[in-house]
């Protein structure tokens, strides 16, 4: 199915970022930078770009403005004082580079953390406590979450979600753009040659600035039987050109 001379995948993709940043030059007045904040709740409750559209500004509260259409795709900026924290020093120049490392790899091990919340699979079991057998919840060891880092920034923003994750397997991809064409081009892809629909995948980019790279990848998993209702972005900062893009390509 085409549209606008764009593939559209069905399935709704989902982004985890720290900062949903308007497109504005570096020099001058300092951007407004715009955080969407949301109660921790559910997936009902995720902010969300409409299909076709990046918006920086949050959604409008419930019952204030237009209800937003069904095909479109759900982006979510946890509002933790701790990922705003990171965020903060990440972002200052002052910061030395040690320190920018450390503030992505916690950024990364952070946000892991809030998309396991309704997303990681999980089975019931008991448990001998010290008090008597207990029912219990285990995350799925037999379902470990496939992580892919795009290389090589990808690499820091999964170095702690090991610490998070009880079962994973990564998978490495390495793309470099073309400065003159803008085009992306893989170097490297560890892909196995097949997912099922039911893998939990997690894609890994600190920035999203076009979204080229980040589609390509999306389309390979996709077309070895990754299912995009099962595929989560994790990224730092997402610009509006890439969730536009990743908007159009990956709808309801």
């Amino acid at each position: 199915m085409q549209a606008s001379g764009v593939t559209q995948l069905p399935g709704r993709a989902r982004i985890f970022s720290c900062l949903q940043a308007p497109l504005l030059p570096l020099s001058g007045r300092p951007p407004a930078w715009s955080f969407c904040r949301r109660p921790h709740q559910r997936q009902s409750q995720y902010s969300r770009v409409c299909q076709g559209t990046a918006s920086a500004s949050p959604p409008p509260p419930p019952g204030h403005g237009p209800t937003p259409p069904k095909q479109q795709m759900l982006i979510y900026v946890p509002p933790h004082p701790l990922i705003q924290h990171w965020l903060a020093i990440a972002r200052n120049e002052a910061t030395p580079p040690p320190i920018f490392r450390a503030a992505i790899a916690e950024l990364g091990r952070l946000l892991v953390y809030e998309l396991g919340r309704d997303w990681l699979p999980t089975m019931q079991q008991q448990v001998y406590s010290p008090v008597g057998l207990a029912d219990a919840t285990f995350v799925d060891p037999t379902q470990p979450i496939k992580v892919v880092p795009i290389l090589r920034a990808g690499l820091v923003l999964v170095e702690q979600i090991a610490t998070v994750l009880p079962a994973q397997v990564t998978y490495h991809v390495g793309f470099v753009r073309n400065e003159e064409t803008l085009q992306a081009t893989s170097y490297l892809n560890k892909l196995p040659k097949s997912f099922t629909a039911e893998d939990h995948i997690l894609v890994a980019d600190p920035m999203l600035a076009t979204g080229g790279t980040m589609v390509s990848v999306l389309e390979d998993i996709v077309s070895r039987g990754g299912d995009p209702s099962n595929i989560i972005v994790v990224c730092v900062v997402a610009a509006p050109p890439a969730l536009k893009k990743l908007s159009e390509k990956f709808v309801g």
